[in-house]
């Protein structure tokens, strides 16, 4: 089922009587070409093409990708679909479409029952006790990173960061250290993912037997990952249950038995009832942790870090924050709770490029929203970075103001600005399942960058693009070392 173009240049479906009488319209949007409707605008600039529909109303109708779509811009609709009527939708054929390229039997991706066990199997690993055990690695990680750049050195920001992101979710989470040849393959299978997301709306006209250079690129890296996820689940399912013949007396504990961390717990749960994780899933489970959980930390970094080279006033006040909290020392978790302009620097930065731009849903049968009608086929797109520069509901909203987070200042603006106003970890019960990892990430890393470094802008401009996350692009900037 496809949009009806119209000569006047919105596209609609007719309207039909809802079941308490009144007349719902499918959401007006911008016409298309034949068959692939706007699939080439939004492939060619996502970004911008968000933004030119944005003034069709909150809620936009177009076609892409073969598939009819909504792009939601009111946070109230927001709220509907995440929190208040969330069994009412799902993630739907093409959020499923984009997770059949990643780990579709991840919790990412799963739905129903099969999701809930796996999410509670998987919530054990972040507990407050648990995230908190994670800070030394944080900050030792970064501290690494910042004493090995030499002063004067040209960095580029988004490779920089997906290393040191990587180091720290394998050593964290997976109490592993992973030499220059896993990391190696863990990067090439994001960056062909990433390849294919930007050609994913090409990709999805061509018939499944023409092979490309993206598709065939990609399909060696996902089997070169798959190789060393299966390797990952071996050594640790060995340490942890050893054969019968090396096994330790029964009066001493056998090895790695006590250990805790999510890659342990992982092959424990592939044996245990009630998890929802047979062989398959386990194996998607550490595949969506080893992108999610690296790639979008490292974007945000990236933007962050830019951000406050370009706000020398902003870098100033940050300065005087580390100065009065820390000294001249590296932070360590008790401080996170004190840094409280640090995390206003994080948090606006999230709002101006969130690395997930927008979510996808899909309604389980026809409804309403917001007076429109949604058929049961349509695509919802919450969108995110939209909704988030909406000057309806922030003031100056291009503008990188970290003040705008101070709790009095929040606290005189909330009543008019609705909460899905800004969600750059969803909301709703499937919120980002590492929100708290990642944020005391950012804050710890941030801190213990701004210790010892300061950057000159060698990428003056930024050009984002909508594919596996909001890419920056390349961002170099010039690394000046306090003291030097």
């Amino acid at each position: 089922m496809t949009l009806l173009d119209r000569a006047d240049g919105e596209s609609a479906r007719p309207s039909e009587q809802t079941d308490d009488g009144t007349v719902a319209d499918f959401p007006p949007g911008p016409s298309g070409l034949p068959v692939v409707g706007s699939t080439i605008a939004v492939g060619r600039d996502g970004v911008g093409f968000s933004d030119s529909i944005a003034s069709h109303g909150d809620l936009v109708s177009y076609s892409a990708f073969g598939r009819d779509i909504v792009a939601v811009f009111d946070p109230q609709v927001v709220e509907t679909v995440l929190v208040s009527n969330n069994d009412a939708f799902e993630k739907g054929e093409f959020e499923m479409a984009f997770g059949d390229l990643i780990a579709p039997e991840g919790v990412a991706f799963t739905e129903g029952e099969r999701w809930r066990r796996q999410r509670t199997a998987l919530q054990s690993a972040f507990t407050p006790e648990r995230i908190e055990s994670y800070a030394d690695e944080m900050v030792t990680g970064t501290a690494a990173m910042a004493d090995n750049w030499a002063d004067g050195e040209v960095v580029e920001l988004s490779d920089a960061f997906a290393t040191l992101t990587l180091r720290i979710l394998t050593r964290a989470l997976f109490d592993l250290d992973f030499d220059a040849e896993r990391g190696v393959v863990v990067r090439e299978a994001t960056r062909a993912l990433g390849t294919v997301m930007d050609r994913f709306g090409l990709l999805s006209f061509l018939p499944n037997w023409v092979p490309t250079r993206t598709e065939r690129r990609y399909e060696r890296a996902m089997a070169d990952l798959g190789d060393l996820v299966d390797a990952l689940i071996a050594e640790r399912r060995d340490d942890v249950a050893p054969n019968a013949t090396d096994a330790a007396p029964d009066d001493e504990p056998r090895a790695g038995a006590d250990r805790d961390d999510l890659l342990s717990l992982l092959v424990a749960a592939t044996d245990a009832d009630e998890t929802g994780m047979d062989p398959e899933a386990v194996r998607d489970q550490l595949v969506t942790f080893l992108f999610a959980g690296h790639e979008t930390t490292s974007t945000a970094l990236t933007y962050t870090c830019w951000l406050l080279v370009g706000h020398p006033d902003v870098r100033e006040r940050l300065n005087a924050e580390l100065d009065a909290v820390l000294g001249s020392r590296d932070p360590t978790f008790r401080d996170v709770s004190s840094l409280d302009y640090t995390e206003q620097v994080i948090r606006e930065a999230l709002r101006l490029y969130p690395p997930v731009y927008s979510l996808y849903r899909q309604p389980r049968e026809d409804t309403v929203l917001d007076g429109y009608r949604i058929p049961a086929d349509t695509t919802l797109q919450l969108a995110t970075y939209n909704v988030q520069r909406d000057q309806r509901w922030w003031d100056d909203p291009e503008a990188f103001r970290p003040e705008r987070w101070d709790a009095e200042v929040r606290g005189s603006n909330e009543s008019d600005r609705p909460e899905y106003a800004y969600f750059p970890f969803g909301g709703g019960p499937r919120h980002c399942i590492g929100m708290r990892f990642a944020m005391m990430e950012l804050q710890l890393v941030l801190a213990t960058l701004a210790q010892r470094v300061a950057f000159e802008r060698v990428t003056e401009a930024l050009n984002p693009s909508m594919g596996l996350t909001l890419d920056p692009g390349p961002v170099k900037v010039r690394v000046s070392k306090k003291g030097a």
